[in-house]
């Protein structure tokens, strides 16, 4: 006969139990305690610790137990574990609960930020670290861990926490690897990125949801997810993914193996002990739109852009919600090049035909070799290019010698030196800009206002270009609006604002050069026909 496990049930049996009986319980829990230092509660923190994905999220609510799932997979099921917050400081609440959990700081190191113990026989290391810099993630390198988790992943940035899961991985065949990473929903725009990540489970417009817990596959091409049918291993071959291969005819590192993934949501009515201590009236006292988020895990529920952001997430997203794709995409008016040669940034293209902007074409820095950078970087822009639509490229860095490739080849070029000045007004015609930067993002901002006189844009629904967007920061000046450089802009995000940047080139408009020689030529008509009069 099984048991019941609900928590409610064992209060009843307890108010009614004899005291022999409770003399009896208690000594059954010491024994089994004795073995099993942590279980999860049963409920979605059970779900979570159950899980077979590779990487599993959790949360949702406050008060759902993420912390303590942590501390318990920590000390339970993993041999070496690496536990991150955004400032190293914030893990001591996961050090205080691991040390009710053990019941002392034995072999707990908080100069190193280093925990070594022994339970179930199992030696186990537990590091503790922080992703506040933008190079703090560079120091994990190499560093493997069986369990990378990642405690309130909303204020981390995505970039950092991709690269260190990198390394999740044992030299021990029978040890279990996963990726965990906890959090409530975020409160600023910044930390919108993990809707994306988990999107069948949290984006209530992604057009194949999952059910909490319901595990799904992913591989990461070019820095882009792709959810695939199943966990099958595949090679990419011109462009598509070929599941009947001989992998004989192709190199280990070509073959890619998806990885599971999925989500399960907590809420503080999971916990039971939060439920006995009246946390549930604390969250209720909260104001909105914080009491949706932390006592519901509304993840809808109003996130503040910041004051100083140039453009206002609602009308990205709006602008992402009217575009559809076009198998007829009408004549191509503008190209935005984000040029890059070598290193880890994507050279970036954007497609602009009217007031329909067409998805991002992204290159691997990596996959343009240094030198000989401009002419590829030319080569994958006249590639793309259509209806001799002028092309708007940075031309800084691997940008010149792009540009110089480019008006070699008699292709209408507007290099774009984001430091040279402007001319330009708002289009309310009161303030100046700083720098042609803030101009052309500041277009950008005017383009996809609702009240904008030239109709509404369409933009791909791509996560990457919407975190870019809406990582654009600005302040007024004594000579006009100033947008936060692109230094402080990568600290912001953790990487180049590639997608941005060239999306916004992308919507500038210039003058093709056949349609001014038209002009051109039907003026020279008309003053021939003034002469014969």
């Amino acid at each position: 006969m099984m048991l019941p496990i609900d928590p409610a049930y064992w209060d009843a049996f307890w108010e009614a139990a004899t005291p022999e009986q409770r003399d009896e319980l208690m000594w059954l829990l010491d024994q089994d305690l004795a073995k099993h230092i942590w279980r999860a509660q049963v409920g979605r923190q059970s779900e979570a610790a159950d899980s077979l994905a590779f990487i599993i999220g959790y949360g949702g609510s406050a008060g759902g137990g993420k912390s303590d799932l942590i501390a318990g997979l920590s000390l339970t099921e993993h041999q070496r574990t690496c536990i991150f917050r955004r400032e190293k400081a914030q893990t001591e609440g996961i050090v205080q609960r691991m040390t009710e959990i053990l019941g002392s700081t034995n072999g707990y190191s908080s100069q190193k930020s280093i925990w070594r113990t022994t339970t179930a026989d199992v030696a186990r290391l537990i590091e503790f670290g922080g992703l506040d810099n933008p190079t703090d993630h560079q120091k994990w390198q190499g560093r493997a861990h069986d369990l990378k988790a990642y405690d309130e992943v909303t204020e981390m940035r995505e970039a950092q926490v991709r690269f260190t899961q990198g390394w999740t991985r044992s030299s021990d065949p029978k040890q279990r690897c996963r990726v965990l990473k906890t959090f409530n929903p975020p409160t600023t725009a910044e930390g919108r990125w993990v809707i994306a990540y988990f999107g069948p489970w949290l984006d209530k417009h992604h057009p194949n949801p999952a059910k909490p817990g319901e595990i799904r596959y992913y591989s990461t091409i070019n820095g882009k997810d792709f959810e695939c049918p199943n966990g099958d291993r595949f090679v990419m071959f011109k462009g598509e993914a070929l599941y009947d291969f001989d992998p004989t005819d192709f190199r280990p590192e070509k073959i890619i193996t998806p990885k599971s993934r999925t989500f399960v949501p907590s809420r503080v009515t999971d916990n039971y002990f939060y439920v006995r201590s009246g946390y549930i009236e604390t969250l209720q006292s909260l104001p909105e739109p914080l009491r949706s988020q932390m006592l519901s895990g509304d993840f809808n529920a109003g996130v503040e852009d910041d004051p100083w952001q140039v453009i206002p997430s609602a009308w990205v997203e709006a602008a992402m919600a009217r575009w559809k794709e076009r198998e007829v995409k009408g004549e191509m008016d503008s190209i935005g090049a984000d040029v890059a040669a070598g290193g880890d940034d994507n050279m970036t293209i954007y497609c602009r035909h009217g007031l329909w902007f067409d998805k991002p074409i992204r290159i691997p820095g990596r996959e343009i070799p240094q030198e000989r950078g401009g002419p590829i970087a030319a080569g994958h822009i006249i590639m793309n290019r259509k209806d001799r639509a002028p092309v708007h490229a940075d031309v800084v860095g691997w940008g010149l010698s792009c540009c110089n490739f480019l008006t070699a080849n008699d292709v209408q070029t507007i290099p774009i030196n984001f430091a040279k000045g402007s001319t330009g007004k708002t289009r309310d015609g009161n303030l100046s800009f700083f720098n042609l930067r803030a101009e052309v993002i500041w277009r950008m901002r005017e383009a996809l206002d609702p009240e904008s006189p030239n109709g509404p844009v369409a933009l791909p629904p791509d996560p990457l270009l919407k975190a870019d967007l809406c990582s654009y920061r600005w302040e007024l000046r004594p000579g006009g609006i100033f947008i936060q450089p692109k230094d402080e802009q990568k600290k912001l995000l953790g990487r180049s604002p590639d997608d941005g940047d060239g999306c916004c080139m992308a919507n500038i408009t210039t003058m093709k050069v056949q349609t001014f020689e038209q002009m051109l030529s039907s003026v020279r008509t008309v003053d021939r026909y003034k002469e014969l009069d």
